[in-house]
């Protein structure tokens, strides 16, 4: 989708929302209700949270006249169909992470977050501006959808742990849970990769199913009492340098829409992207205070480890590239994006924030 026509089409939307009065509105605008099943439980209310943001944008954008109801995981379908039900018109949309799906295909995880991928800034450049919207909805129009970003949790955390890492030998055998194409990496370095879902972790990490797990971060984490179980949190979570969420529509559906509605998703879809992180990067710091007073033990994973899973990382990638070229078109515009974008912010972003944080240990902030 071309990014100039989503900028015009967004700003005549906006001109209809805010300048015809509410007559002529009803005049031209149908009255819809659709479905949106999220992939979130309602107690995690900021990544589920998104998903209203959302839908109230688009009801006061079009003055009460599309209504999207939101339902949490597993009210009607469990989170991870969500977009098996959106493509097969069960629902008309669902926001998700599109990478719970890369067991289709690999494709779905670029969508979302890919280990040593781009961060959640980064992202956000590549989708808007550098063709990654455009590549995605290519791939997403192929299994019946249309996706836009829609919410993004920032770098996230390596996950909690019950015993301490040192070394790659530490990770052997680790049963550890890992959402989405982080665990086919790690598992390159012997770790056991574990799907589970969310209400199941801590029971996992008290028993002993699990030896560690990696969620969100500080903000949900601390909500979930992990940290009574497993008492190391590490960093970063090199698999999910920025998770972006999607709302995606069902295609046949989506070109039903009015393009006035049209523009007004997409404006309310922008909207709630950067609400979300925002609502993170406010929430978090508050939630890591609290940990620390519990007593969380926090670690940064060993040099050796990263190195060991970039490599991993890697081998993945041209194991995937060389058979899949639908994965490798994007994942190429990918790389090659993220490559000037860290040229850039190693001059601007890095060294500003690494002098705050040393003035920040020194006491001096």
């Amino acid at each position: 989708m071309d990014r100039r026509s989503f900028v015009s089409s967004a700003g005549i939307a906006a001109a209809a929302a805010t300048t015809l009065a509410a007559p002529a509105i009803a005049q031209i605008a149908p009255e819809l209700k659709w479905r949106m099943t999220s992939s979130f439980p309602k107690g995690l209310d900021t990544i589920y949270g998104a998903a209203e943001t959302f839908s109230k944008y688009v009801l006061e954008a079009t003055d009460g006249k599309f209504h999207i109801q939101v339902f949490a995981a597993g009210e009607i379908v469990p989170g991870l169909e969500a977009a098996n039900a959106a493509a097969s018109g069960s629902v008309e949309m669902c926001h998700t992470a599109s990478y719970y799906f890369w067991g289709k295909d690999p494709t779905y995880a670029l969508g979302t977050a890919v280990p040593f991928g781009l961060n959640s800034r980064q992202e956000n450049a590549w989708m808007y501006y550098g063709g990654g919207m455009d590549l995605m909805n290519e791939f997403y129009a192929t299994q019946g959808l249309i996706g836009f970003p829609c919410g993004n949790t920032g770098a996230q955390m390596g996950g909690w742990f019950r015993k301490e890492i040192k070394t790659v030998a530490d990770m052997q055998g680790l049963k550890f849970r890992i959402g989405g194409f982080g665990g086919k990496v790690i598992s390159k370095i012997g770790v056991v990769p574990q799907q589970i879902a969310g209400g199941e972790i801590y029971q996992a990490l008290e028993k002993g199913t699990s030896d560690a797990a990696e969620w969100f971060g500080p903000y949900d984490d601390e909500k979930l009492g992990f940290y009574k179980v497993a008492p190391y949190y590490y960093y970063p979570g090199w698999w999910e340098g920025g998770a972006m969420l999607h709302t995606m529509v069902n295609l046949n559906k989506w070109q039903e829409l009015p393009k006035t509605y049209q523009a007004i998703v997409m404006t309310a879809c922008q909207a709630a992207n950067v609400d979300m992180q925002a609502k993170y990067d406010a929430r978090n710091p508050g939630a890591l205070k609290k940990l620390a007073v519990a007593g969380t033990q926090f670690r940064p994973f060993p040099q050796e480890v990263l190195e060991a899973c970039f490599k991993a990382a890697k081998d993945t990638y041209a194991e995937i590239t060389a058979s899949n070229a639908g994965f490798k078109k994007i994942y190429d515009s990918m790389v090659a994006f993220r490559s000037d974008a860290y040229l850039w912010q190693q001059f601007s972003e890095y060294q500003f924030d690494a002098f705050m944080m040393g003035e920040q240990r020194k006491k001096g902030l």
